[in-house]
């Protein structure tokens, strides 16, 4: 028997981006572990157990090996094998006549790539669909307001490092889980409670145990914003807001001042639901501490106040003047120190087609824009199981005139309503460049196994549908070595550029700040216009901190947050195999709901019927249901999202999962 152990790096979609070691025996993976004394800034010889696991998704038995093409009704799952060339042909022969008939914006590519990088996420793919003339996608389905807010308020100003959480004097953690994803912050988090520091979160669930946070404050879905205005009220009355700081480096107090005058700290806790005392411990505590540090994370923006929540919050440490210290300021995504400059490589700007919202889905396919959307391309997500409205969605994927290809690792349940699927690689079979937004590396891989069947990289998939197009632009005849070569020379990391040596060899490579990390308003600045925090930014549209609570007639809400199982919905063909949801106590008992009882939970757009759960560390007055169910795992073959609204922010158009409001009752 043959054995080796191979480096690579993991790709998925969290803030980590760990590098790893991968034993394979014979040709098949048979161990995914850290890479041991890696030097990577955060991996620390342990990872995940999604991670742990993946080998099942590789050689899982719903695993795609060849192109296939529909036999039955859309839904049925029932396809026929056919060859790449034959997929390849009738894609591009489809898509062609598509684009003759009714416009190039008449196709649709819809994708997210949280777990892709450089090389399988917006490369040859937009290359490919710029040239046909195709719709543009607005990604909203994560991260839209919180990086508008970034951008326009610090310029993305690389934030705090994960090790250096240990200097500091208080943490609050807000709208973040990171026992969900972002598992190497917690052993941070320890030293630096073993040292002292006073550590607090806001969060509609208690992820985190006792003995980890000193005070956790349930804030209710939605009610961030007011929450955080009445915190910055409470030091403005109290003189604690450091002028001088903000005199010195920042813009627009005064319009963010006068939203948070209306929200004395006794009506914030009330519209959030949490305890003033509580409250005001956490302002007070936070405003004295020497070096302060706030973990803004994305749950907060995920309904209709979230932009203006996001930039209430991220506020905080300028208002108070928390920088210039290690273990001091903020951290939210890191990716702005990190770009790779694709105008190297291809013109970008001359794809000017007009842009669909993605978290519109549903209504895209079913109240037809002009041209209608009569062709769709999925690859990089699972919208069915992730997208608002899953009902909807289905609707539309039912349709007989939208052709609809999906390149899949699995036989998802967005895949089963293709016309054509094809088989796609994992990030063990292909090679990959991944720029973290949390660890301050950009991870590389290298394939570990030969692609399992016939599955084929993005990259190969798009320069063959390329070719078959007739387009004549050299992308669709690079190799994976061209390509890869060409995005190592296009990436800087705080402004510098990488040595290529790490990342052939599928290890990663870190970032140099004149120091061992970046300290903000030391080595590190807003890279706004003129270089000045805008505390009330342009993003936040023409009513900035406005506060619009949902009126519903249904009494609870609903969330859907990630957890330990799955990545989005990568990993729920067999991680998540029943779906709960969880009540709080006050909430099931009126209801005659105990643990384990069958339960529908519904709204006017669908219902999803599971099993109960019932969790006091789950706030009263919401419902908790996973992200990244299959529709397998319930009782009805719906989840989450089926229950999930459309509108979207005014804050960069993000989608607004937890507006929903819903029942529940016990089934008999």
């Amino acid at each position: 028997m043959s054995s080796e152990t191979l480096s690579t790096s993991c790709v998925l979609d969290c803030p980590d981006t760990c590098s790893l070691e991968v034993t394979v025996e014979d040709g098949v993976i048979a161990k995914i572990d850290a890479a041991f004394d890696s030097g990577n800034p955060v991996t620390n010889d342990f990872i995940c157990s999604k991670v742990r696991h993946f080998a099942k998704r590789v050689y899982h038995e719903d695993r795609l090996l060849h192109p296939m093409r529909r036999v039955g009704a859309k839904g049925s799952g029932a396809f026929t094998p056919i060859s790449w060339d034959e997929a390849i042909e009738e894609v591009a022969s489809r898509l062609g006549a598509i684009r003759d008939e009714h416009g190039g914006e008449a196709i649709l590519p819809y994708y997210y790539g949280g777990s892709n990088g450089f090389m399988t996420d917006e490369f040859v793919d937009s290359i490919f669909f710029a040239r046909l003339g195709a719709s543009r996608l607005g990604k909203t389905i994560c991260a839209a307001p919180t990086s508008a807010v970034a951008e326009d308020m610090y310029g993305k100003m690389a934030g705090v490092a994960f090790p250096d959480y240990v200097e500091a004097d208080a943490i609050l953690i807000w709208g973040a889980n990171p026992k969900a994803s972002n598992i190497h912050l917690i052993p941070y988090l320890r030293e630096a409670k073993s040292r002292g520091a006073f550590i607090a979160v806001v969060d509609p669930v208690r992820q985190l145990s006792k003995d980890l946070v000193d005070l956790h404050l349930p804030v209710f879905p939605g009610a961030d914003l007011p929450l955080a205005l009445g915190m910055i009220d409470h030091w403005s009355k109290e003189g604690k807001l450091d002028r001088d700081f903000i005199e010195q480096h920042a813009l627009g107090l005064e319009p963010l001042l006068k939203a948070a005058s209306s929200w004395p700290l006794e009506k914030a806790a009330a519209e959030a639901g949490v305890d003033e005392v509580k409250l005001r411990e956490l302002a007070d505590r936070f405003a004295s501490a020497s070096r302060a540090l706030l973990r803004c994370g994305w749950g907060l923006e995920r309904n209709q106040n979230g932009g203006q929540a996001v930039a209430a919050v991220m506020a905080i440490p300028a208002l108070l003047g928390k920088f210039g210290q290690r273990g001091s300021g903020f951290t939210l995504s890191n990716s702005g120190a990190g770009r790779m400059d694709d105008s190297q490589i291809w013109d970008r700007a001359s794809w000017q087609t007009r842009v669909i919202n993605m978290t519109e889905l549903s209504v895209v396919l079913n109240t037809p824009p002009d041209p209608p959307i009569r062709g769709l391309f999925v690859f990089n997500c699972n919208p069915v199981a992730t997208v608002p409205d899953q009902n909807g969605i289905i609707q539309g994927l039912s349709r007989d005139d939208l052709f609809t290809v999906v390149s899949e690792q699995v036989m998802t349940d967005t895949a089963r309503y293709a016309d054509i699927v094809l088989p796609a690689t994992t990030f063990l079979e292909h090679r990959e460049l991944k720029l973290s937004y949390g660890n301050y590396v950009v991870g590389a891989t290298e394939p570990v196994i030969e692609p399992r069947g016939e599955a084929r990289t993005n990259i190969a998939l798009f320069s063959a549908l390329g070719r078959a197009m007739g387009f004549t632009d050299e992308a669709f005849r690079w190799s994976e070595d061209d390509a890869r070569e060409k995005i190592i020379a296009a990436i800087r990391l705080n402004g510098k550029p990488v040595s290529a040596e790490p990342l052939r060899a599928g290890k990663f490579h870190g970032y140099d700040f004149d120091g061992p990390a970046p300290i903000q308003f030391e080595n590190v600045f807003p890279a706004t216009p003129g270089g000045k925090i805008q505390l009330t930014p342009e993003c936040l549209g023409e009513r900035p901190y406005h506060y619009d609570p949902v009126r519903s007639e249904f009494p609870l809400a609903l969330i859907s947050p990630a957890t330990s199982k799955t990545v989005s919905s990568t990993l729920g063909e067999f991680n998540l195999p029943e779906l709960r949801a969880t009540l709080h106590p006050g909430d099931a008992e009126p209801r005659g709901i105990k643990s384990g009882d069958r339960v529908r939970v519904f709204n006017e757009l669908g219902e999803v019927m599971c099993h109960a759960r019932v969790d006091e560390r789950v706030r009263a007055g919401v419902v908790h249901i996973p992200k990244g169910a299959w529709m397998k795992s319930s009782l009805n073959q719906r989840v989450s999202t089926a229950l999930t609204p459309t509108h979207v922010n005014v804050v960069a158009g993000g989608a607004c999962f937890n507006d929903a409001r819903v029942e529940v009752e016990r089934l008999g």
